[in-house]
């Protein structure tokens, strides 16, 4: 998969149905020896408060990643398990 295939499209967790970002607003971390993607980097989006006072990201691993479609990359994430990871700037 190419990276221009992914861009735009939104990311959408299957765990609760929340929609976790946009691919082109987010990082995507390689692997420097395959290419291969290791995981998406989402900044949470908040209101104007967050902006500064604590901008937080969401690190999706790509084991996470179920399905890419056309329009979305539907991701299972459950967000009390001690996987998922969110982390402060």
């Amino acid at each position: 998969m190419r990276l221009g295939e992914l861009m735009g499209k939104e990311i959408v967790n299957i765990y609760n149905g929340a929609r976790l970002g946009v691919v082109g607003e987010s990082d995507l971390a390689f692997d420097l020896e395959t290419g291969e993607i290791r995981s998406i980097i989402v900044p949470r989006k908040g209101g104007i408060l967050n902006f500064w006072l604590d901008r937080q990201q969401l690190i999706i691993p790509w084991e996470a990643v179920r399905k890419v479609g056309t329009e979305v990359i539907i991701v299972e994430l459950d967000q009390t398990s001690p996987g998922y990871r969110k982390f402060s700037l």
